[in-house]
């Protein structure tokens, strides 16, 4: 019987050996990468039910524009029960895996490759995470952009309900979704691979100070924080709260010109919004059409959404980093950024 046990732990011990064995084996920008995507899925996943709310405040979708956040949620558990707190779930984690990983992983690329090319001109402090997580923001929004309208397109859905309209000519009944690929095939044949960069342009004037004021703030605060206190997981979700907090408020009304455009018909019916409308176009004709309160429609939601799940993304990437054996950055930079 001894002998049995002692066998079963050799065994799972030399499981485990080879398992830390093969971590090793990875490269760090693969670590990073598998830490991003972590990340990224468990902070969208916790947060989804407020996201489906503020997407449909953002598209002034019909009987939830005047309703706070409790009333919503209660109205998309009448209509659709628990399914409808997660419709586009599954396209928004398709896409957030990947832009995560890509997002948290090219930021540290970026740094590390600013810092061994331009540290003299421009030094090491916070300018440098705000220029990387810039450049990384833009490169995943390229990379996963037709995911984000599918998700918006079946998030904009919601049974038994009517769609009035926004600014940019979407009235009447609108196209019915069933899943992300038949948003890909559908929306692709309305205008090839254009049609699925709809609102691209908004999301990257938005996303480009976003992402950069997101990790310039959240480094910069970490960087305050006594060296005793450095692993706490409070102060780390703490100070990427703030970060999302921050940085959000200042983007917010380029977000919801997006959303409105990424929803909006091919063809819009109203013809005097025949042409396609551009990304300031898109802000001004919403002030006139809707009122500039409309461009901070959802905020008070978003600020409840981006607490928690910035807060998250930044903890869990931080943990999973250290959990998978990433080195400090400190070690990574005096390599010679070999990754």
């Amino acid at each position: 019987m001894v002998s049995s046990q002692e066998s079963t732990f050799s065994s799972a011990s030399a499981a485990a050996q080879v398992n830390a064995s093969a971590l090793d084996l990875l490269p760090v920008y693969a670590k990073e990468l598998i830490a991003g995507g972590a990340a990224g899925a468990f902070a969208k996943t916790a947060v989804a039910p407020l996201e489906r709310v503020k997407i449909l405040l953002q598209t002034r979708t019909e009987g939830f524009q005047s309703l706070g956040i409790l009333q919503s949620l209660r109205k998309l558990w009448q209509y659709e029960g628990i399914r409808g707190f997660y419709k586009g779930n599954g396209a928004s984690v398709l896409r957030i895996v990947p832009y995560a990983a890509l997002h948290y992983m090219t930021y540290e690329q970026y740094r590390c490759w600013i810092l061994n090319n331009f540290a003299p001109s421009i030094g090491t402090g916070p300018v440098v995470d705000l220029l990387a997580g810039s450049a990384a923001g833009g490169t995943a929004v390229l990379c996963t952009y037709p995911l984000d309208l599918a998700r918006t397109k079946l998030a904009y859905q919601v049974s038994n309900v009517g769609q009035p309209g926004n600014a940019f000519g979407n009235f009447g009944q609108q196209q019915t979704y069933n899943g992300v690929k038949d948003v890909f095939k559908t929306v692709y044949k309305e205008g090839g691979t254009q049609s699925l960069y709809r609102g691209v342009g908004p999301t990257l004037i938005g996303i480009l100070p976003y992402a950069g004021l997101k990790f310039y703030i959240y480094e910069d605060l970490k960087s305050q924080v006594p060296e005793d206190y450095k692993s706490s997981v409070i102060l780390k979700l703490s100070c990427g709260a703030l970060a999302g907090l921050f940085g959000q408020t200042l983007t917010y009304p380029l977000d919801v010109v997006r959303r409105q455009m990424q929803v909006q018909s091919k063809q819009p019916q109203n013809s005097s919004d025949g042409l396609r409308i551009r990304t300031f176009q898109g802000l001004l004709l919403i002030i006139r059409c809707q009122g500039w309160r409309q461009l901070f429609a959802g905020l008070s939601l978003n600020y409840v959404k981006v607490v928690p799940s910035v807060a998250i993304g930044f903890t869990t990437y931080d943990m999973m980093k250290t959990l998978l054996g990433v080195p400090p950055r400190e070690r990574i930079h005096a390599s010679g950024g070999n990754k």
